[in-house]
């Protein structure tokens, strides 16, 4: 089978397409055929290796993890012997993490991995499309953040994977949302359901005077030390990049001050609480309440150009890897 792998950090040039082993499922595993999967920012990052913290996960000198993606959608072609969940044909979508792999033709998962069944009315580019940001949005503003109907909450980076389900997200829970993202973007951030718009080409929204309960910033561009100031006492700053000084100023903030600093390490909860999360988000994309936005979509042949296109952090909502079926 075809597959992407890379053996070094750097450029998008170390990504390799190359003919690998099929895998053959365990006894509690299934077979799926990956029909599409996502190029994320932290693909990007894993890729590059300038993240120190990142390494300390991928690989301090060179990557462990050779094979990459951590999204996908497919159909299942095989089940080990035990399997019970899953049958032969069913189309599913969900993520590899905290491992990875789906940037090939197939992967081998356990059926209790955190997959589900696809909603029907969902094409396998949209379904791979809505949750990665999802899984990500979700836990953080639900559960480190505490979001409540009525609070006012800001994202920063709404354009992006994460950012466009945060928006969505954000007034499923009732909240009143602004958004940060260019000039660009701005009509897509409205069409999300975002209250009000700032286009950071033009505005500082730390120095705007208003403040949040919450600041979600998605993308790492803002910091705890610029942003508090557009806190409201008691308000929750939420980051997605980590970084020594997150980690510190989230230790302090623990124990002093009434405005805190979080990072919540999603991809390494649990798989069963990834499940309740995906059938969370069954029940808003059935409802209309959470929608996939995709940017572009390239063949799993050209993904070192997907790597580029990412690597300029202009991306709007999520970049789709199709593979042939």
């Amino acid at each position: 089978m075809k597959a992407i792998v890379y053996t070094k950090y750097g450029s998008p040039d170390v990504l390799e397409l190359k003919e690998v082993e099929k895998p053959t499922p365990k006894d509690n595993e299934v077979l799926i055929k990956i029909y599409a999967t996502t190029v994320e920012t932290t693909d990007a990052i894993f890729r590059q290796g300038n993240n120190f913290s990142a390494r300390l996960f991928t690989g301090l000198f060179k990557p462990k993890f050779t094979r990459p993606g951590g999204e996908f959608a497919g159909e299942i072609k095989a089940v080990g012997k035990d399997v019970t969940r899953f049958k032969e044909g069913d189309q599913v979508f969900g993520t590899t993490a905290p491992s990875f792999g789906a940037h090939a033709e197939y992967i081998c998962l356990p059926e209790d991995g955190a997959m589900a069944i696809k909603p029907a009315n969902l094409t396998y580019e949209e379904a791979v499309s809505f949750h990665p940001g999802a899984l990500t949005a979700l836990p953080n503003l639900r559960d480190a953040a505490n979001i409540q109907s009525g609070q006012e909450v800001l994202i920063n980076g709404a354009s992006g994977s994460i950012g466009t389900s945060a928006v969505q997200l954000a007034k499923v829970f009732g909240a009143e949302v602004t958004g940060v993202c260019s000039t660009a973007n701005v009509d897509l951030v409205k069409s999300l359901g975002a209250d009000k718009v700032i286009d950071y080409t033009k505005e500082d929204f730390t120095r705007t005077g208003q403040t949040y309960d919450i600041i979600f910033d998605t993308v790492g561009k803002s910091s705890f030390s610029q942003s508090k100031r557009a806190l409201k006492p008691g308000g929750i700053y939420l980051t997605t990049v980590i970084t020594p000084a997150i980690l510190g100023q989230m230790l302090w903030t623990s124990k002093f001050g009434s405005k805190k600093a979080k990072i919540l390490f999603a991809g390494l909860r649990s798989v069963s609480e990834k499940n309740e999360d995906l059938a969370f988000f069954l029940e808003l994309v059935e409802a209309g309440a959470l929608k996939p936005v995709i940017d572009r979509r390239y063949p799993l042949e050209q993904i070192a150009e997907a790597h580029r296109y990412v690597d300029t952090g202009h991306k709007k909502g999520n970049v789709v890897i199709t593979v042939e079926h």
